[in-house]
């Protein structure tokens, strides 16, 4: 029988600022559904029959250099609040991703992982109005802008809650692909 849980690609960050939005989420996300580490979703849902088409999607797109993302600033979600992200880079691979996933996968790919990526990490989310504006005020009391460094591409099984580690393409020195 094949899996047909829903793909998802997220970035791969250094372990030093994947602890530091980690810290973040676990501060302000609510505990009973932070069931995910922190994260900057690339794609919500690719097809699970699709799997090996993905992969070699990533690890095509994974040979490129690690690159720096910039943690530029706060971002209110109405229920939550969210770091904005912002990289040349990022942009980049994710415009070449979704050409290779609209090649490769055509109406497959959802309506929501068509759009232009607005890479963020969520640090807080389905809050009452109160806990949101405490949160925002929080957050944004303590934010300094900063560098984060990318460092492959994740691959995830959608779980229905929890998702389910199936892969990370790490960023090599080699000429990017996508």
């Amino acid at each position: 029988m094949s899996d047909s849980r829903p793909l998802i690609v997220t970035l791969a960050l250094q372990e030093a600022d994947q602890e530091r939005l980690d810290a973040l989420r676990s501060r302000w996300f609510p505990r009973r559904r932070n069931h995910l580490a922190a994260h900057v979703t690339l794609f919500h849902a690719l097809p699970a029959h699709a799997e090996a088409g993905v992969r070699s999607m990533l690890r095509g797109a994974a040979r490129r250099a690690p690159f720096a993302v910039d943690v530029a600033a706060v971002r209110p979600l109405g229920r939550g609040v969210a770091l904005d992200l912002r990289s040349d880079d990022l942009e980049r691979l994710h415009a070449g991703l979704l050409d290779s996933a609209l090649d490769a996968f055509g109406d497959e790919v959802t309506r929501q992982d068509r759009q232009r990526l607005r890479a963020l990490v969520t640090v807080a989310n389905k809050l009452d109005p109160a806990g949101a504006r405490e949160a925002l005020e929080a957050v944004s009391a303590g934010f300094t802008p900063w560098t984060a460094h990318a460092t492959g591409l994740a691959l995830w099984r959608y779980d229905g809650g929890p998702w389910e580690a199936a892969g990370t393409e790490a960023f090599t020195s080699g000429r990017a692909t996508a």
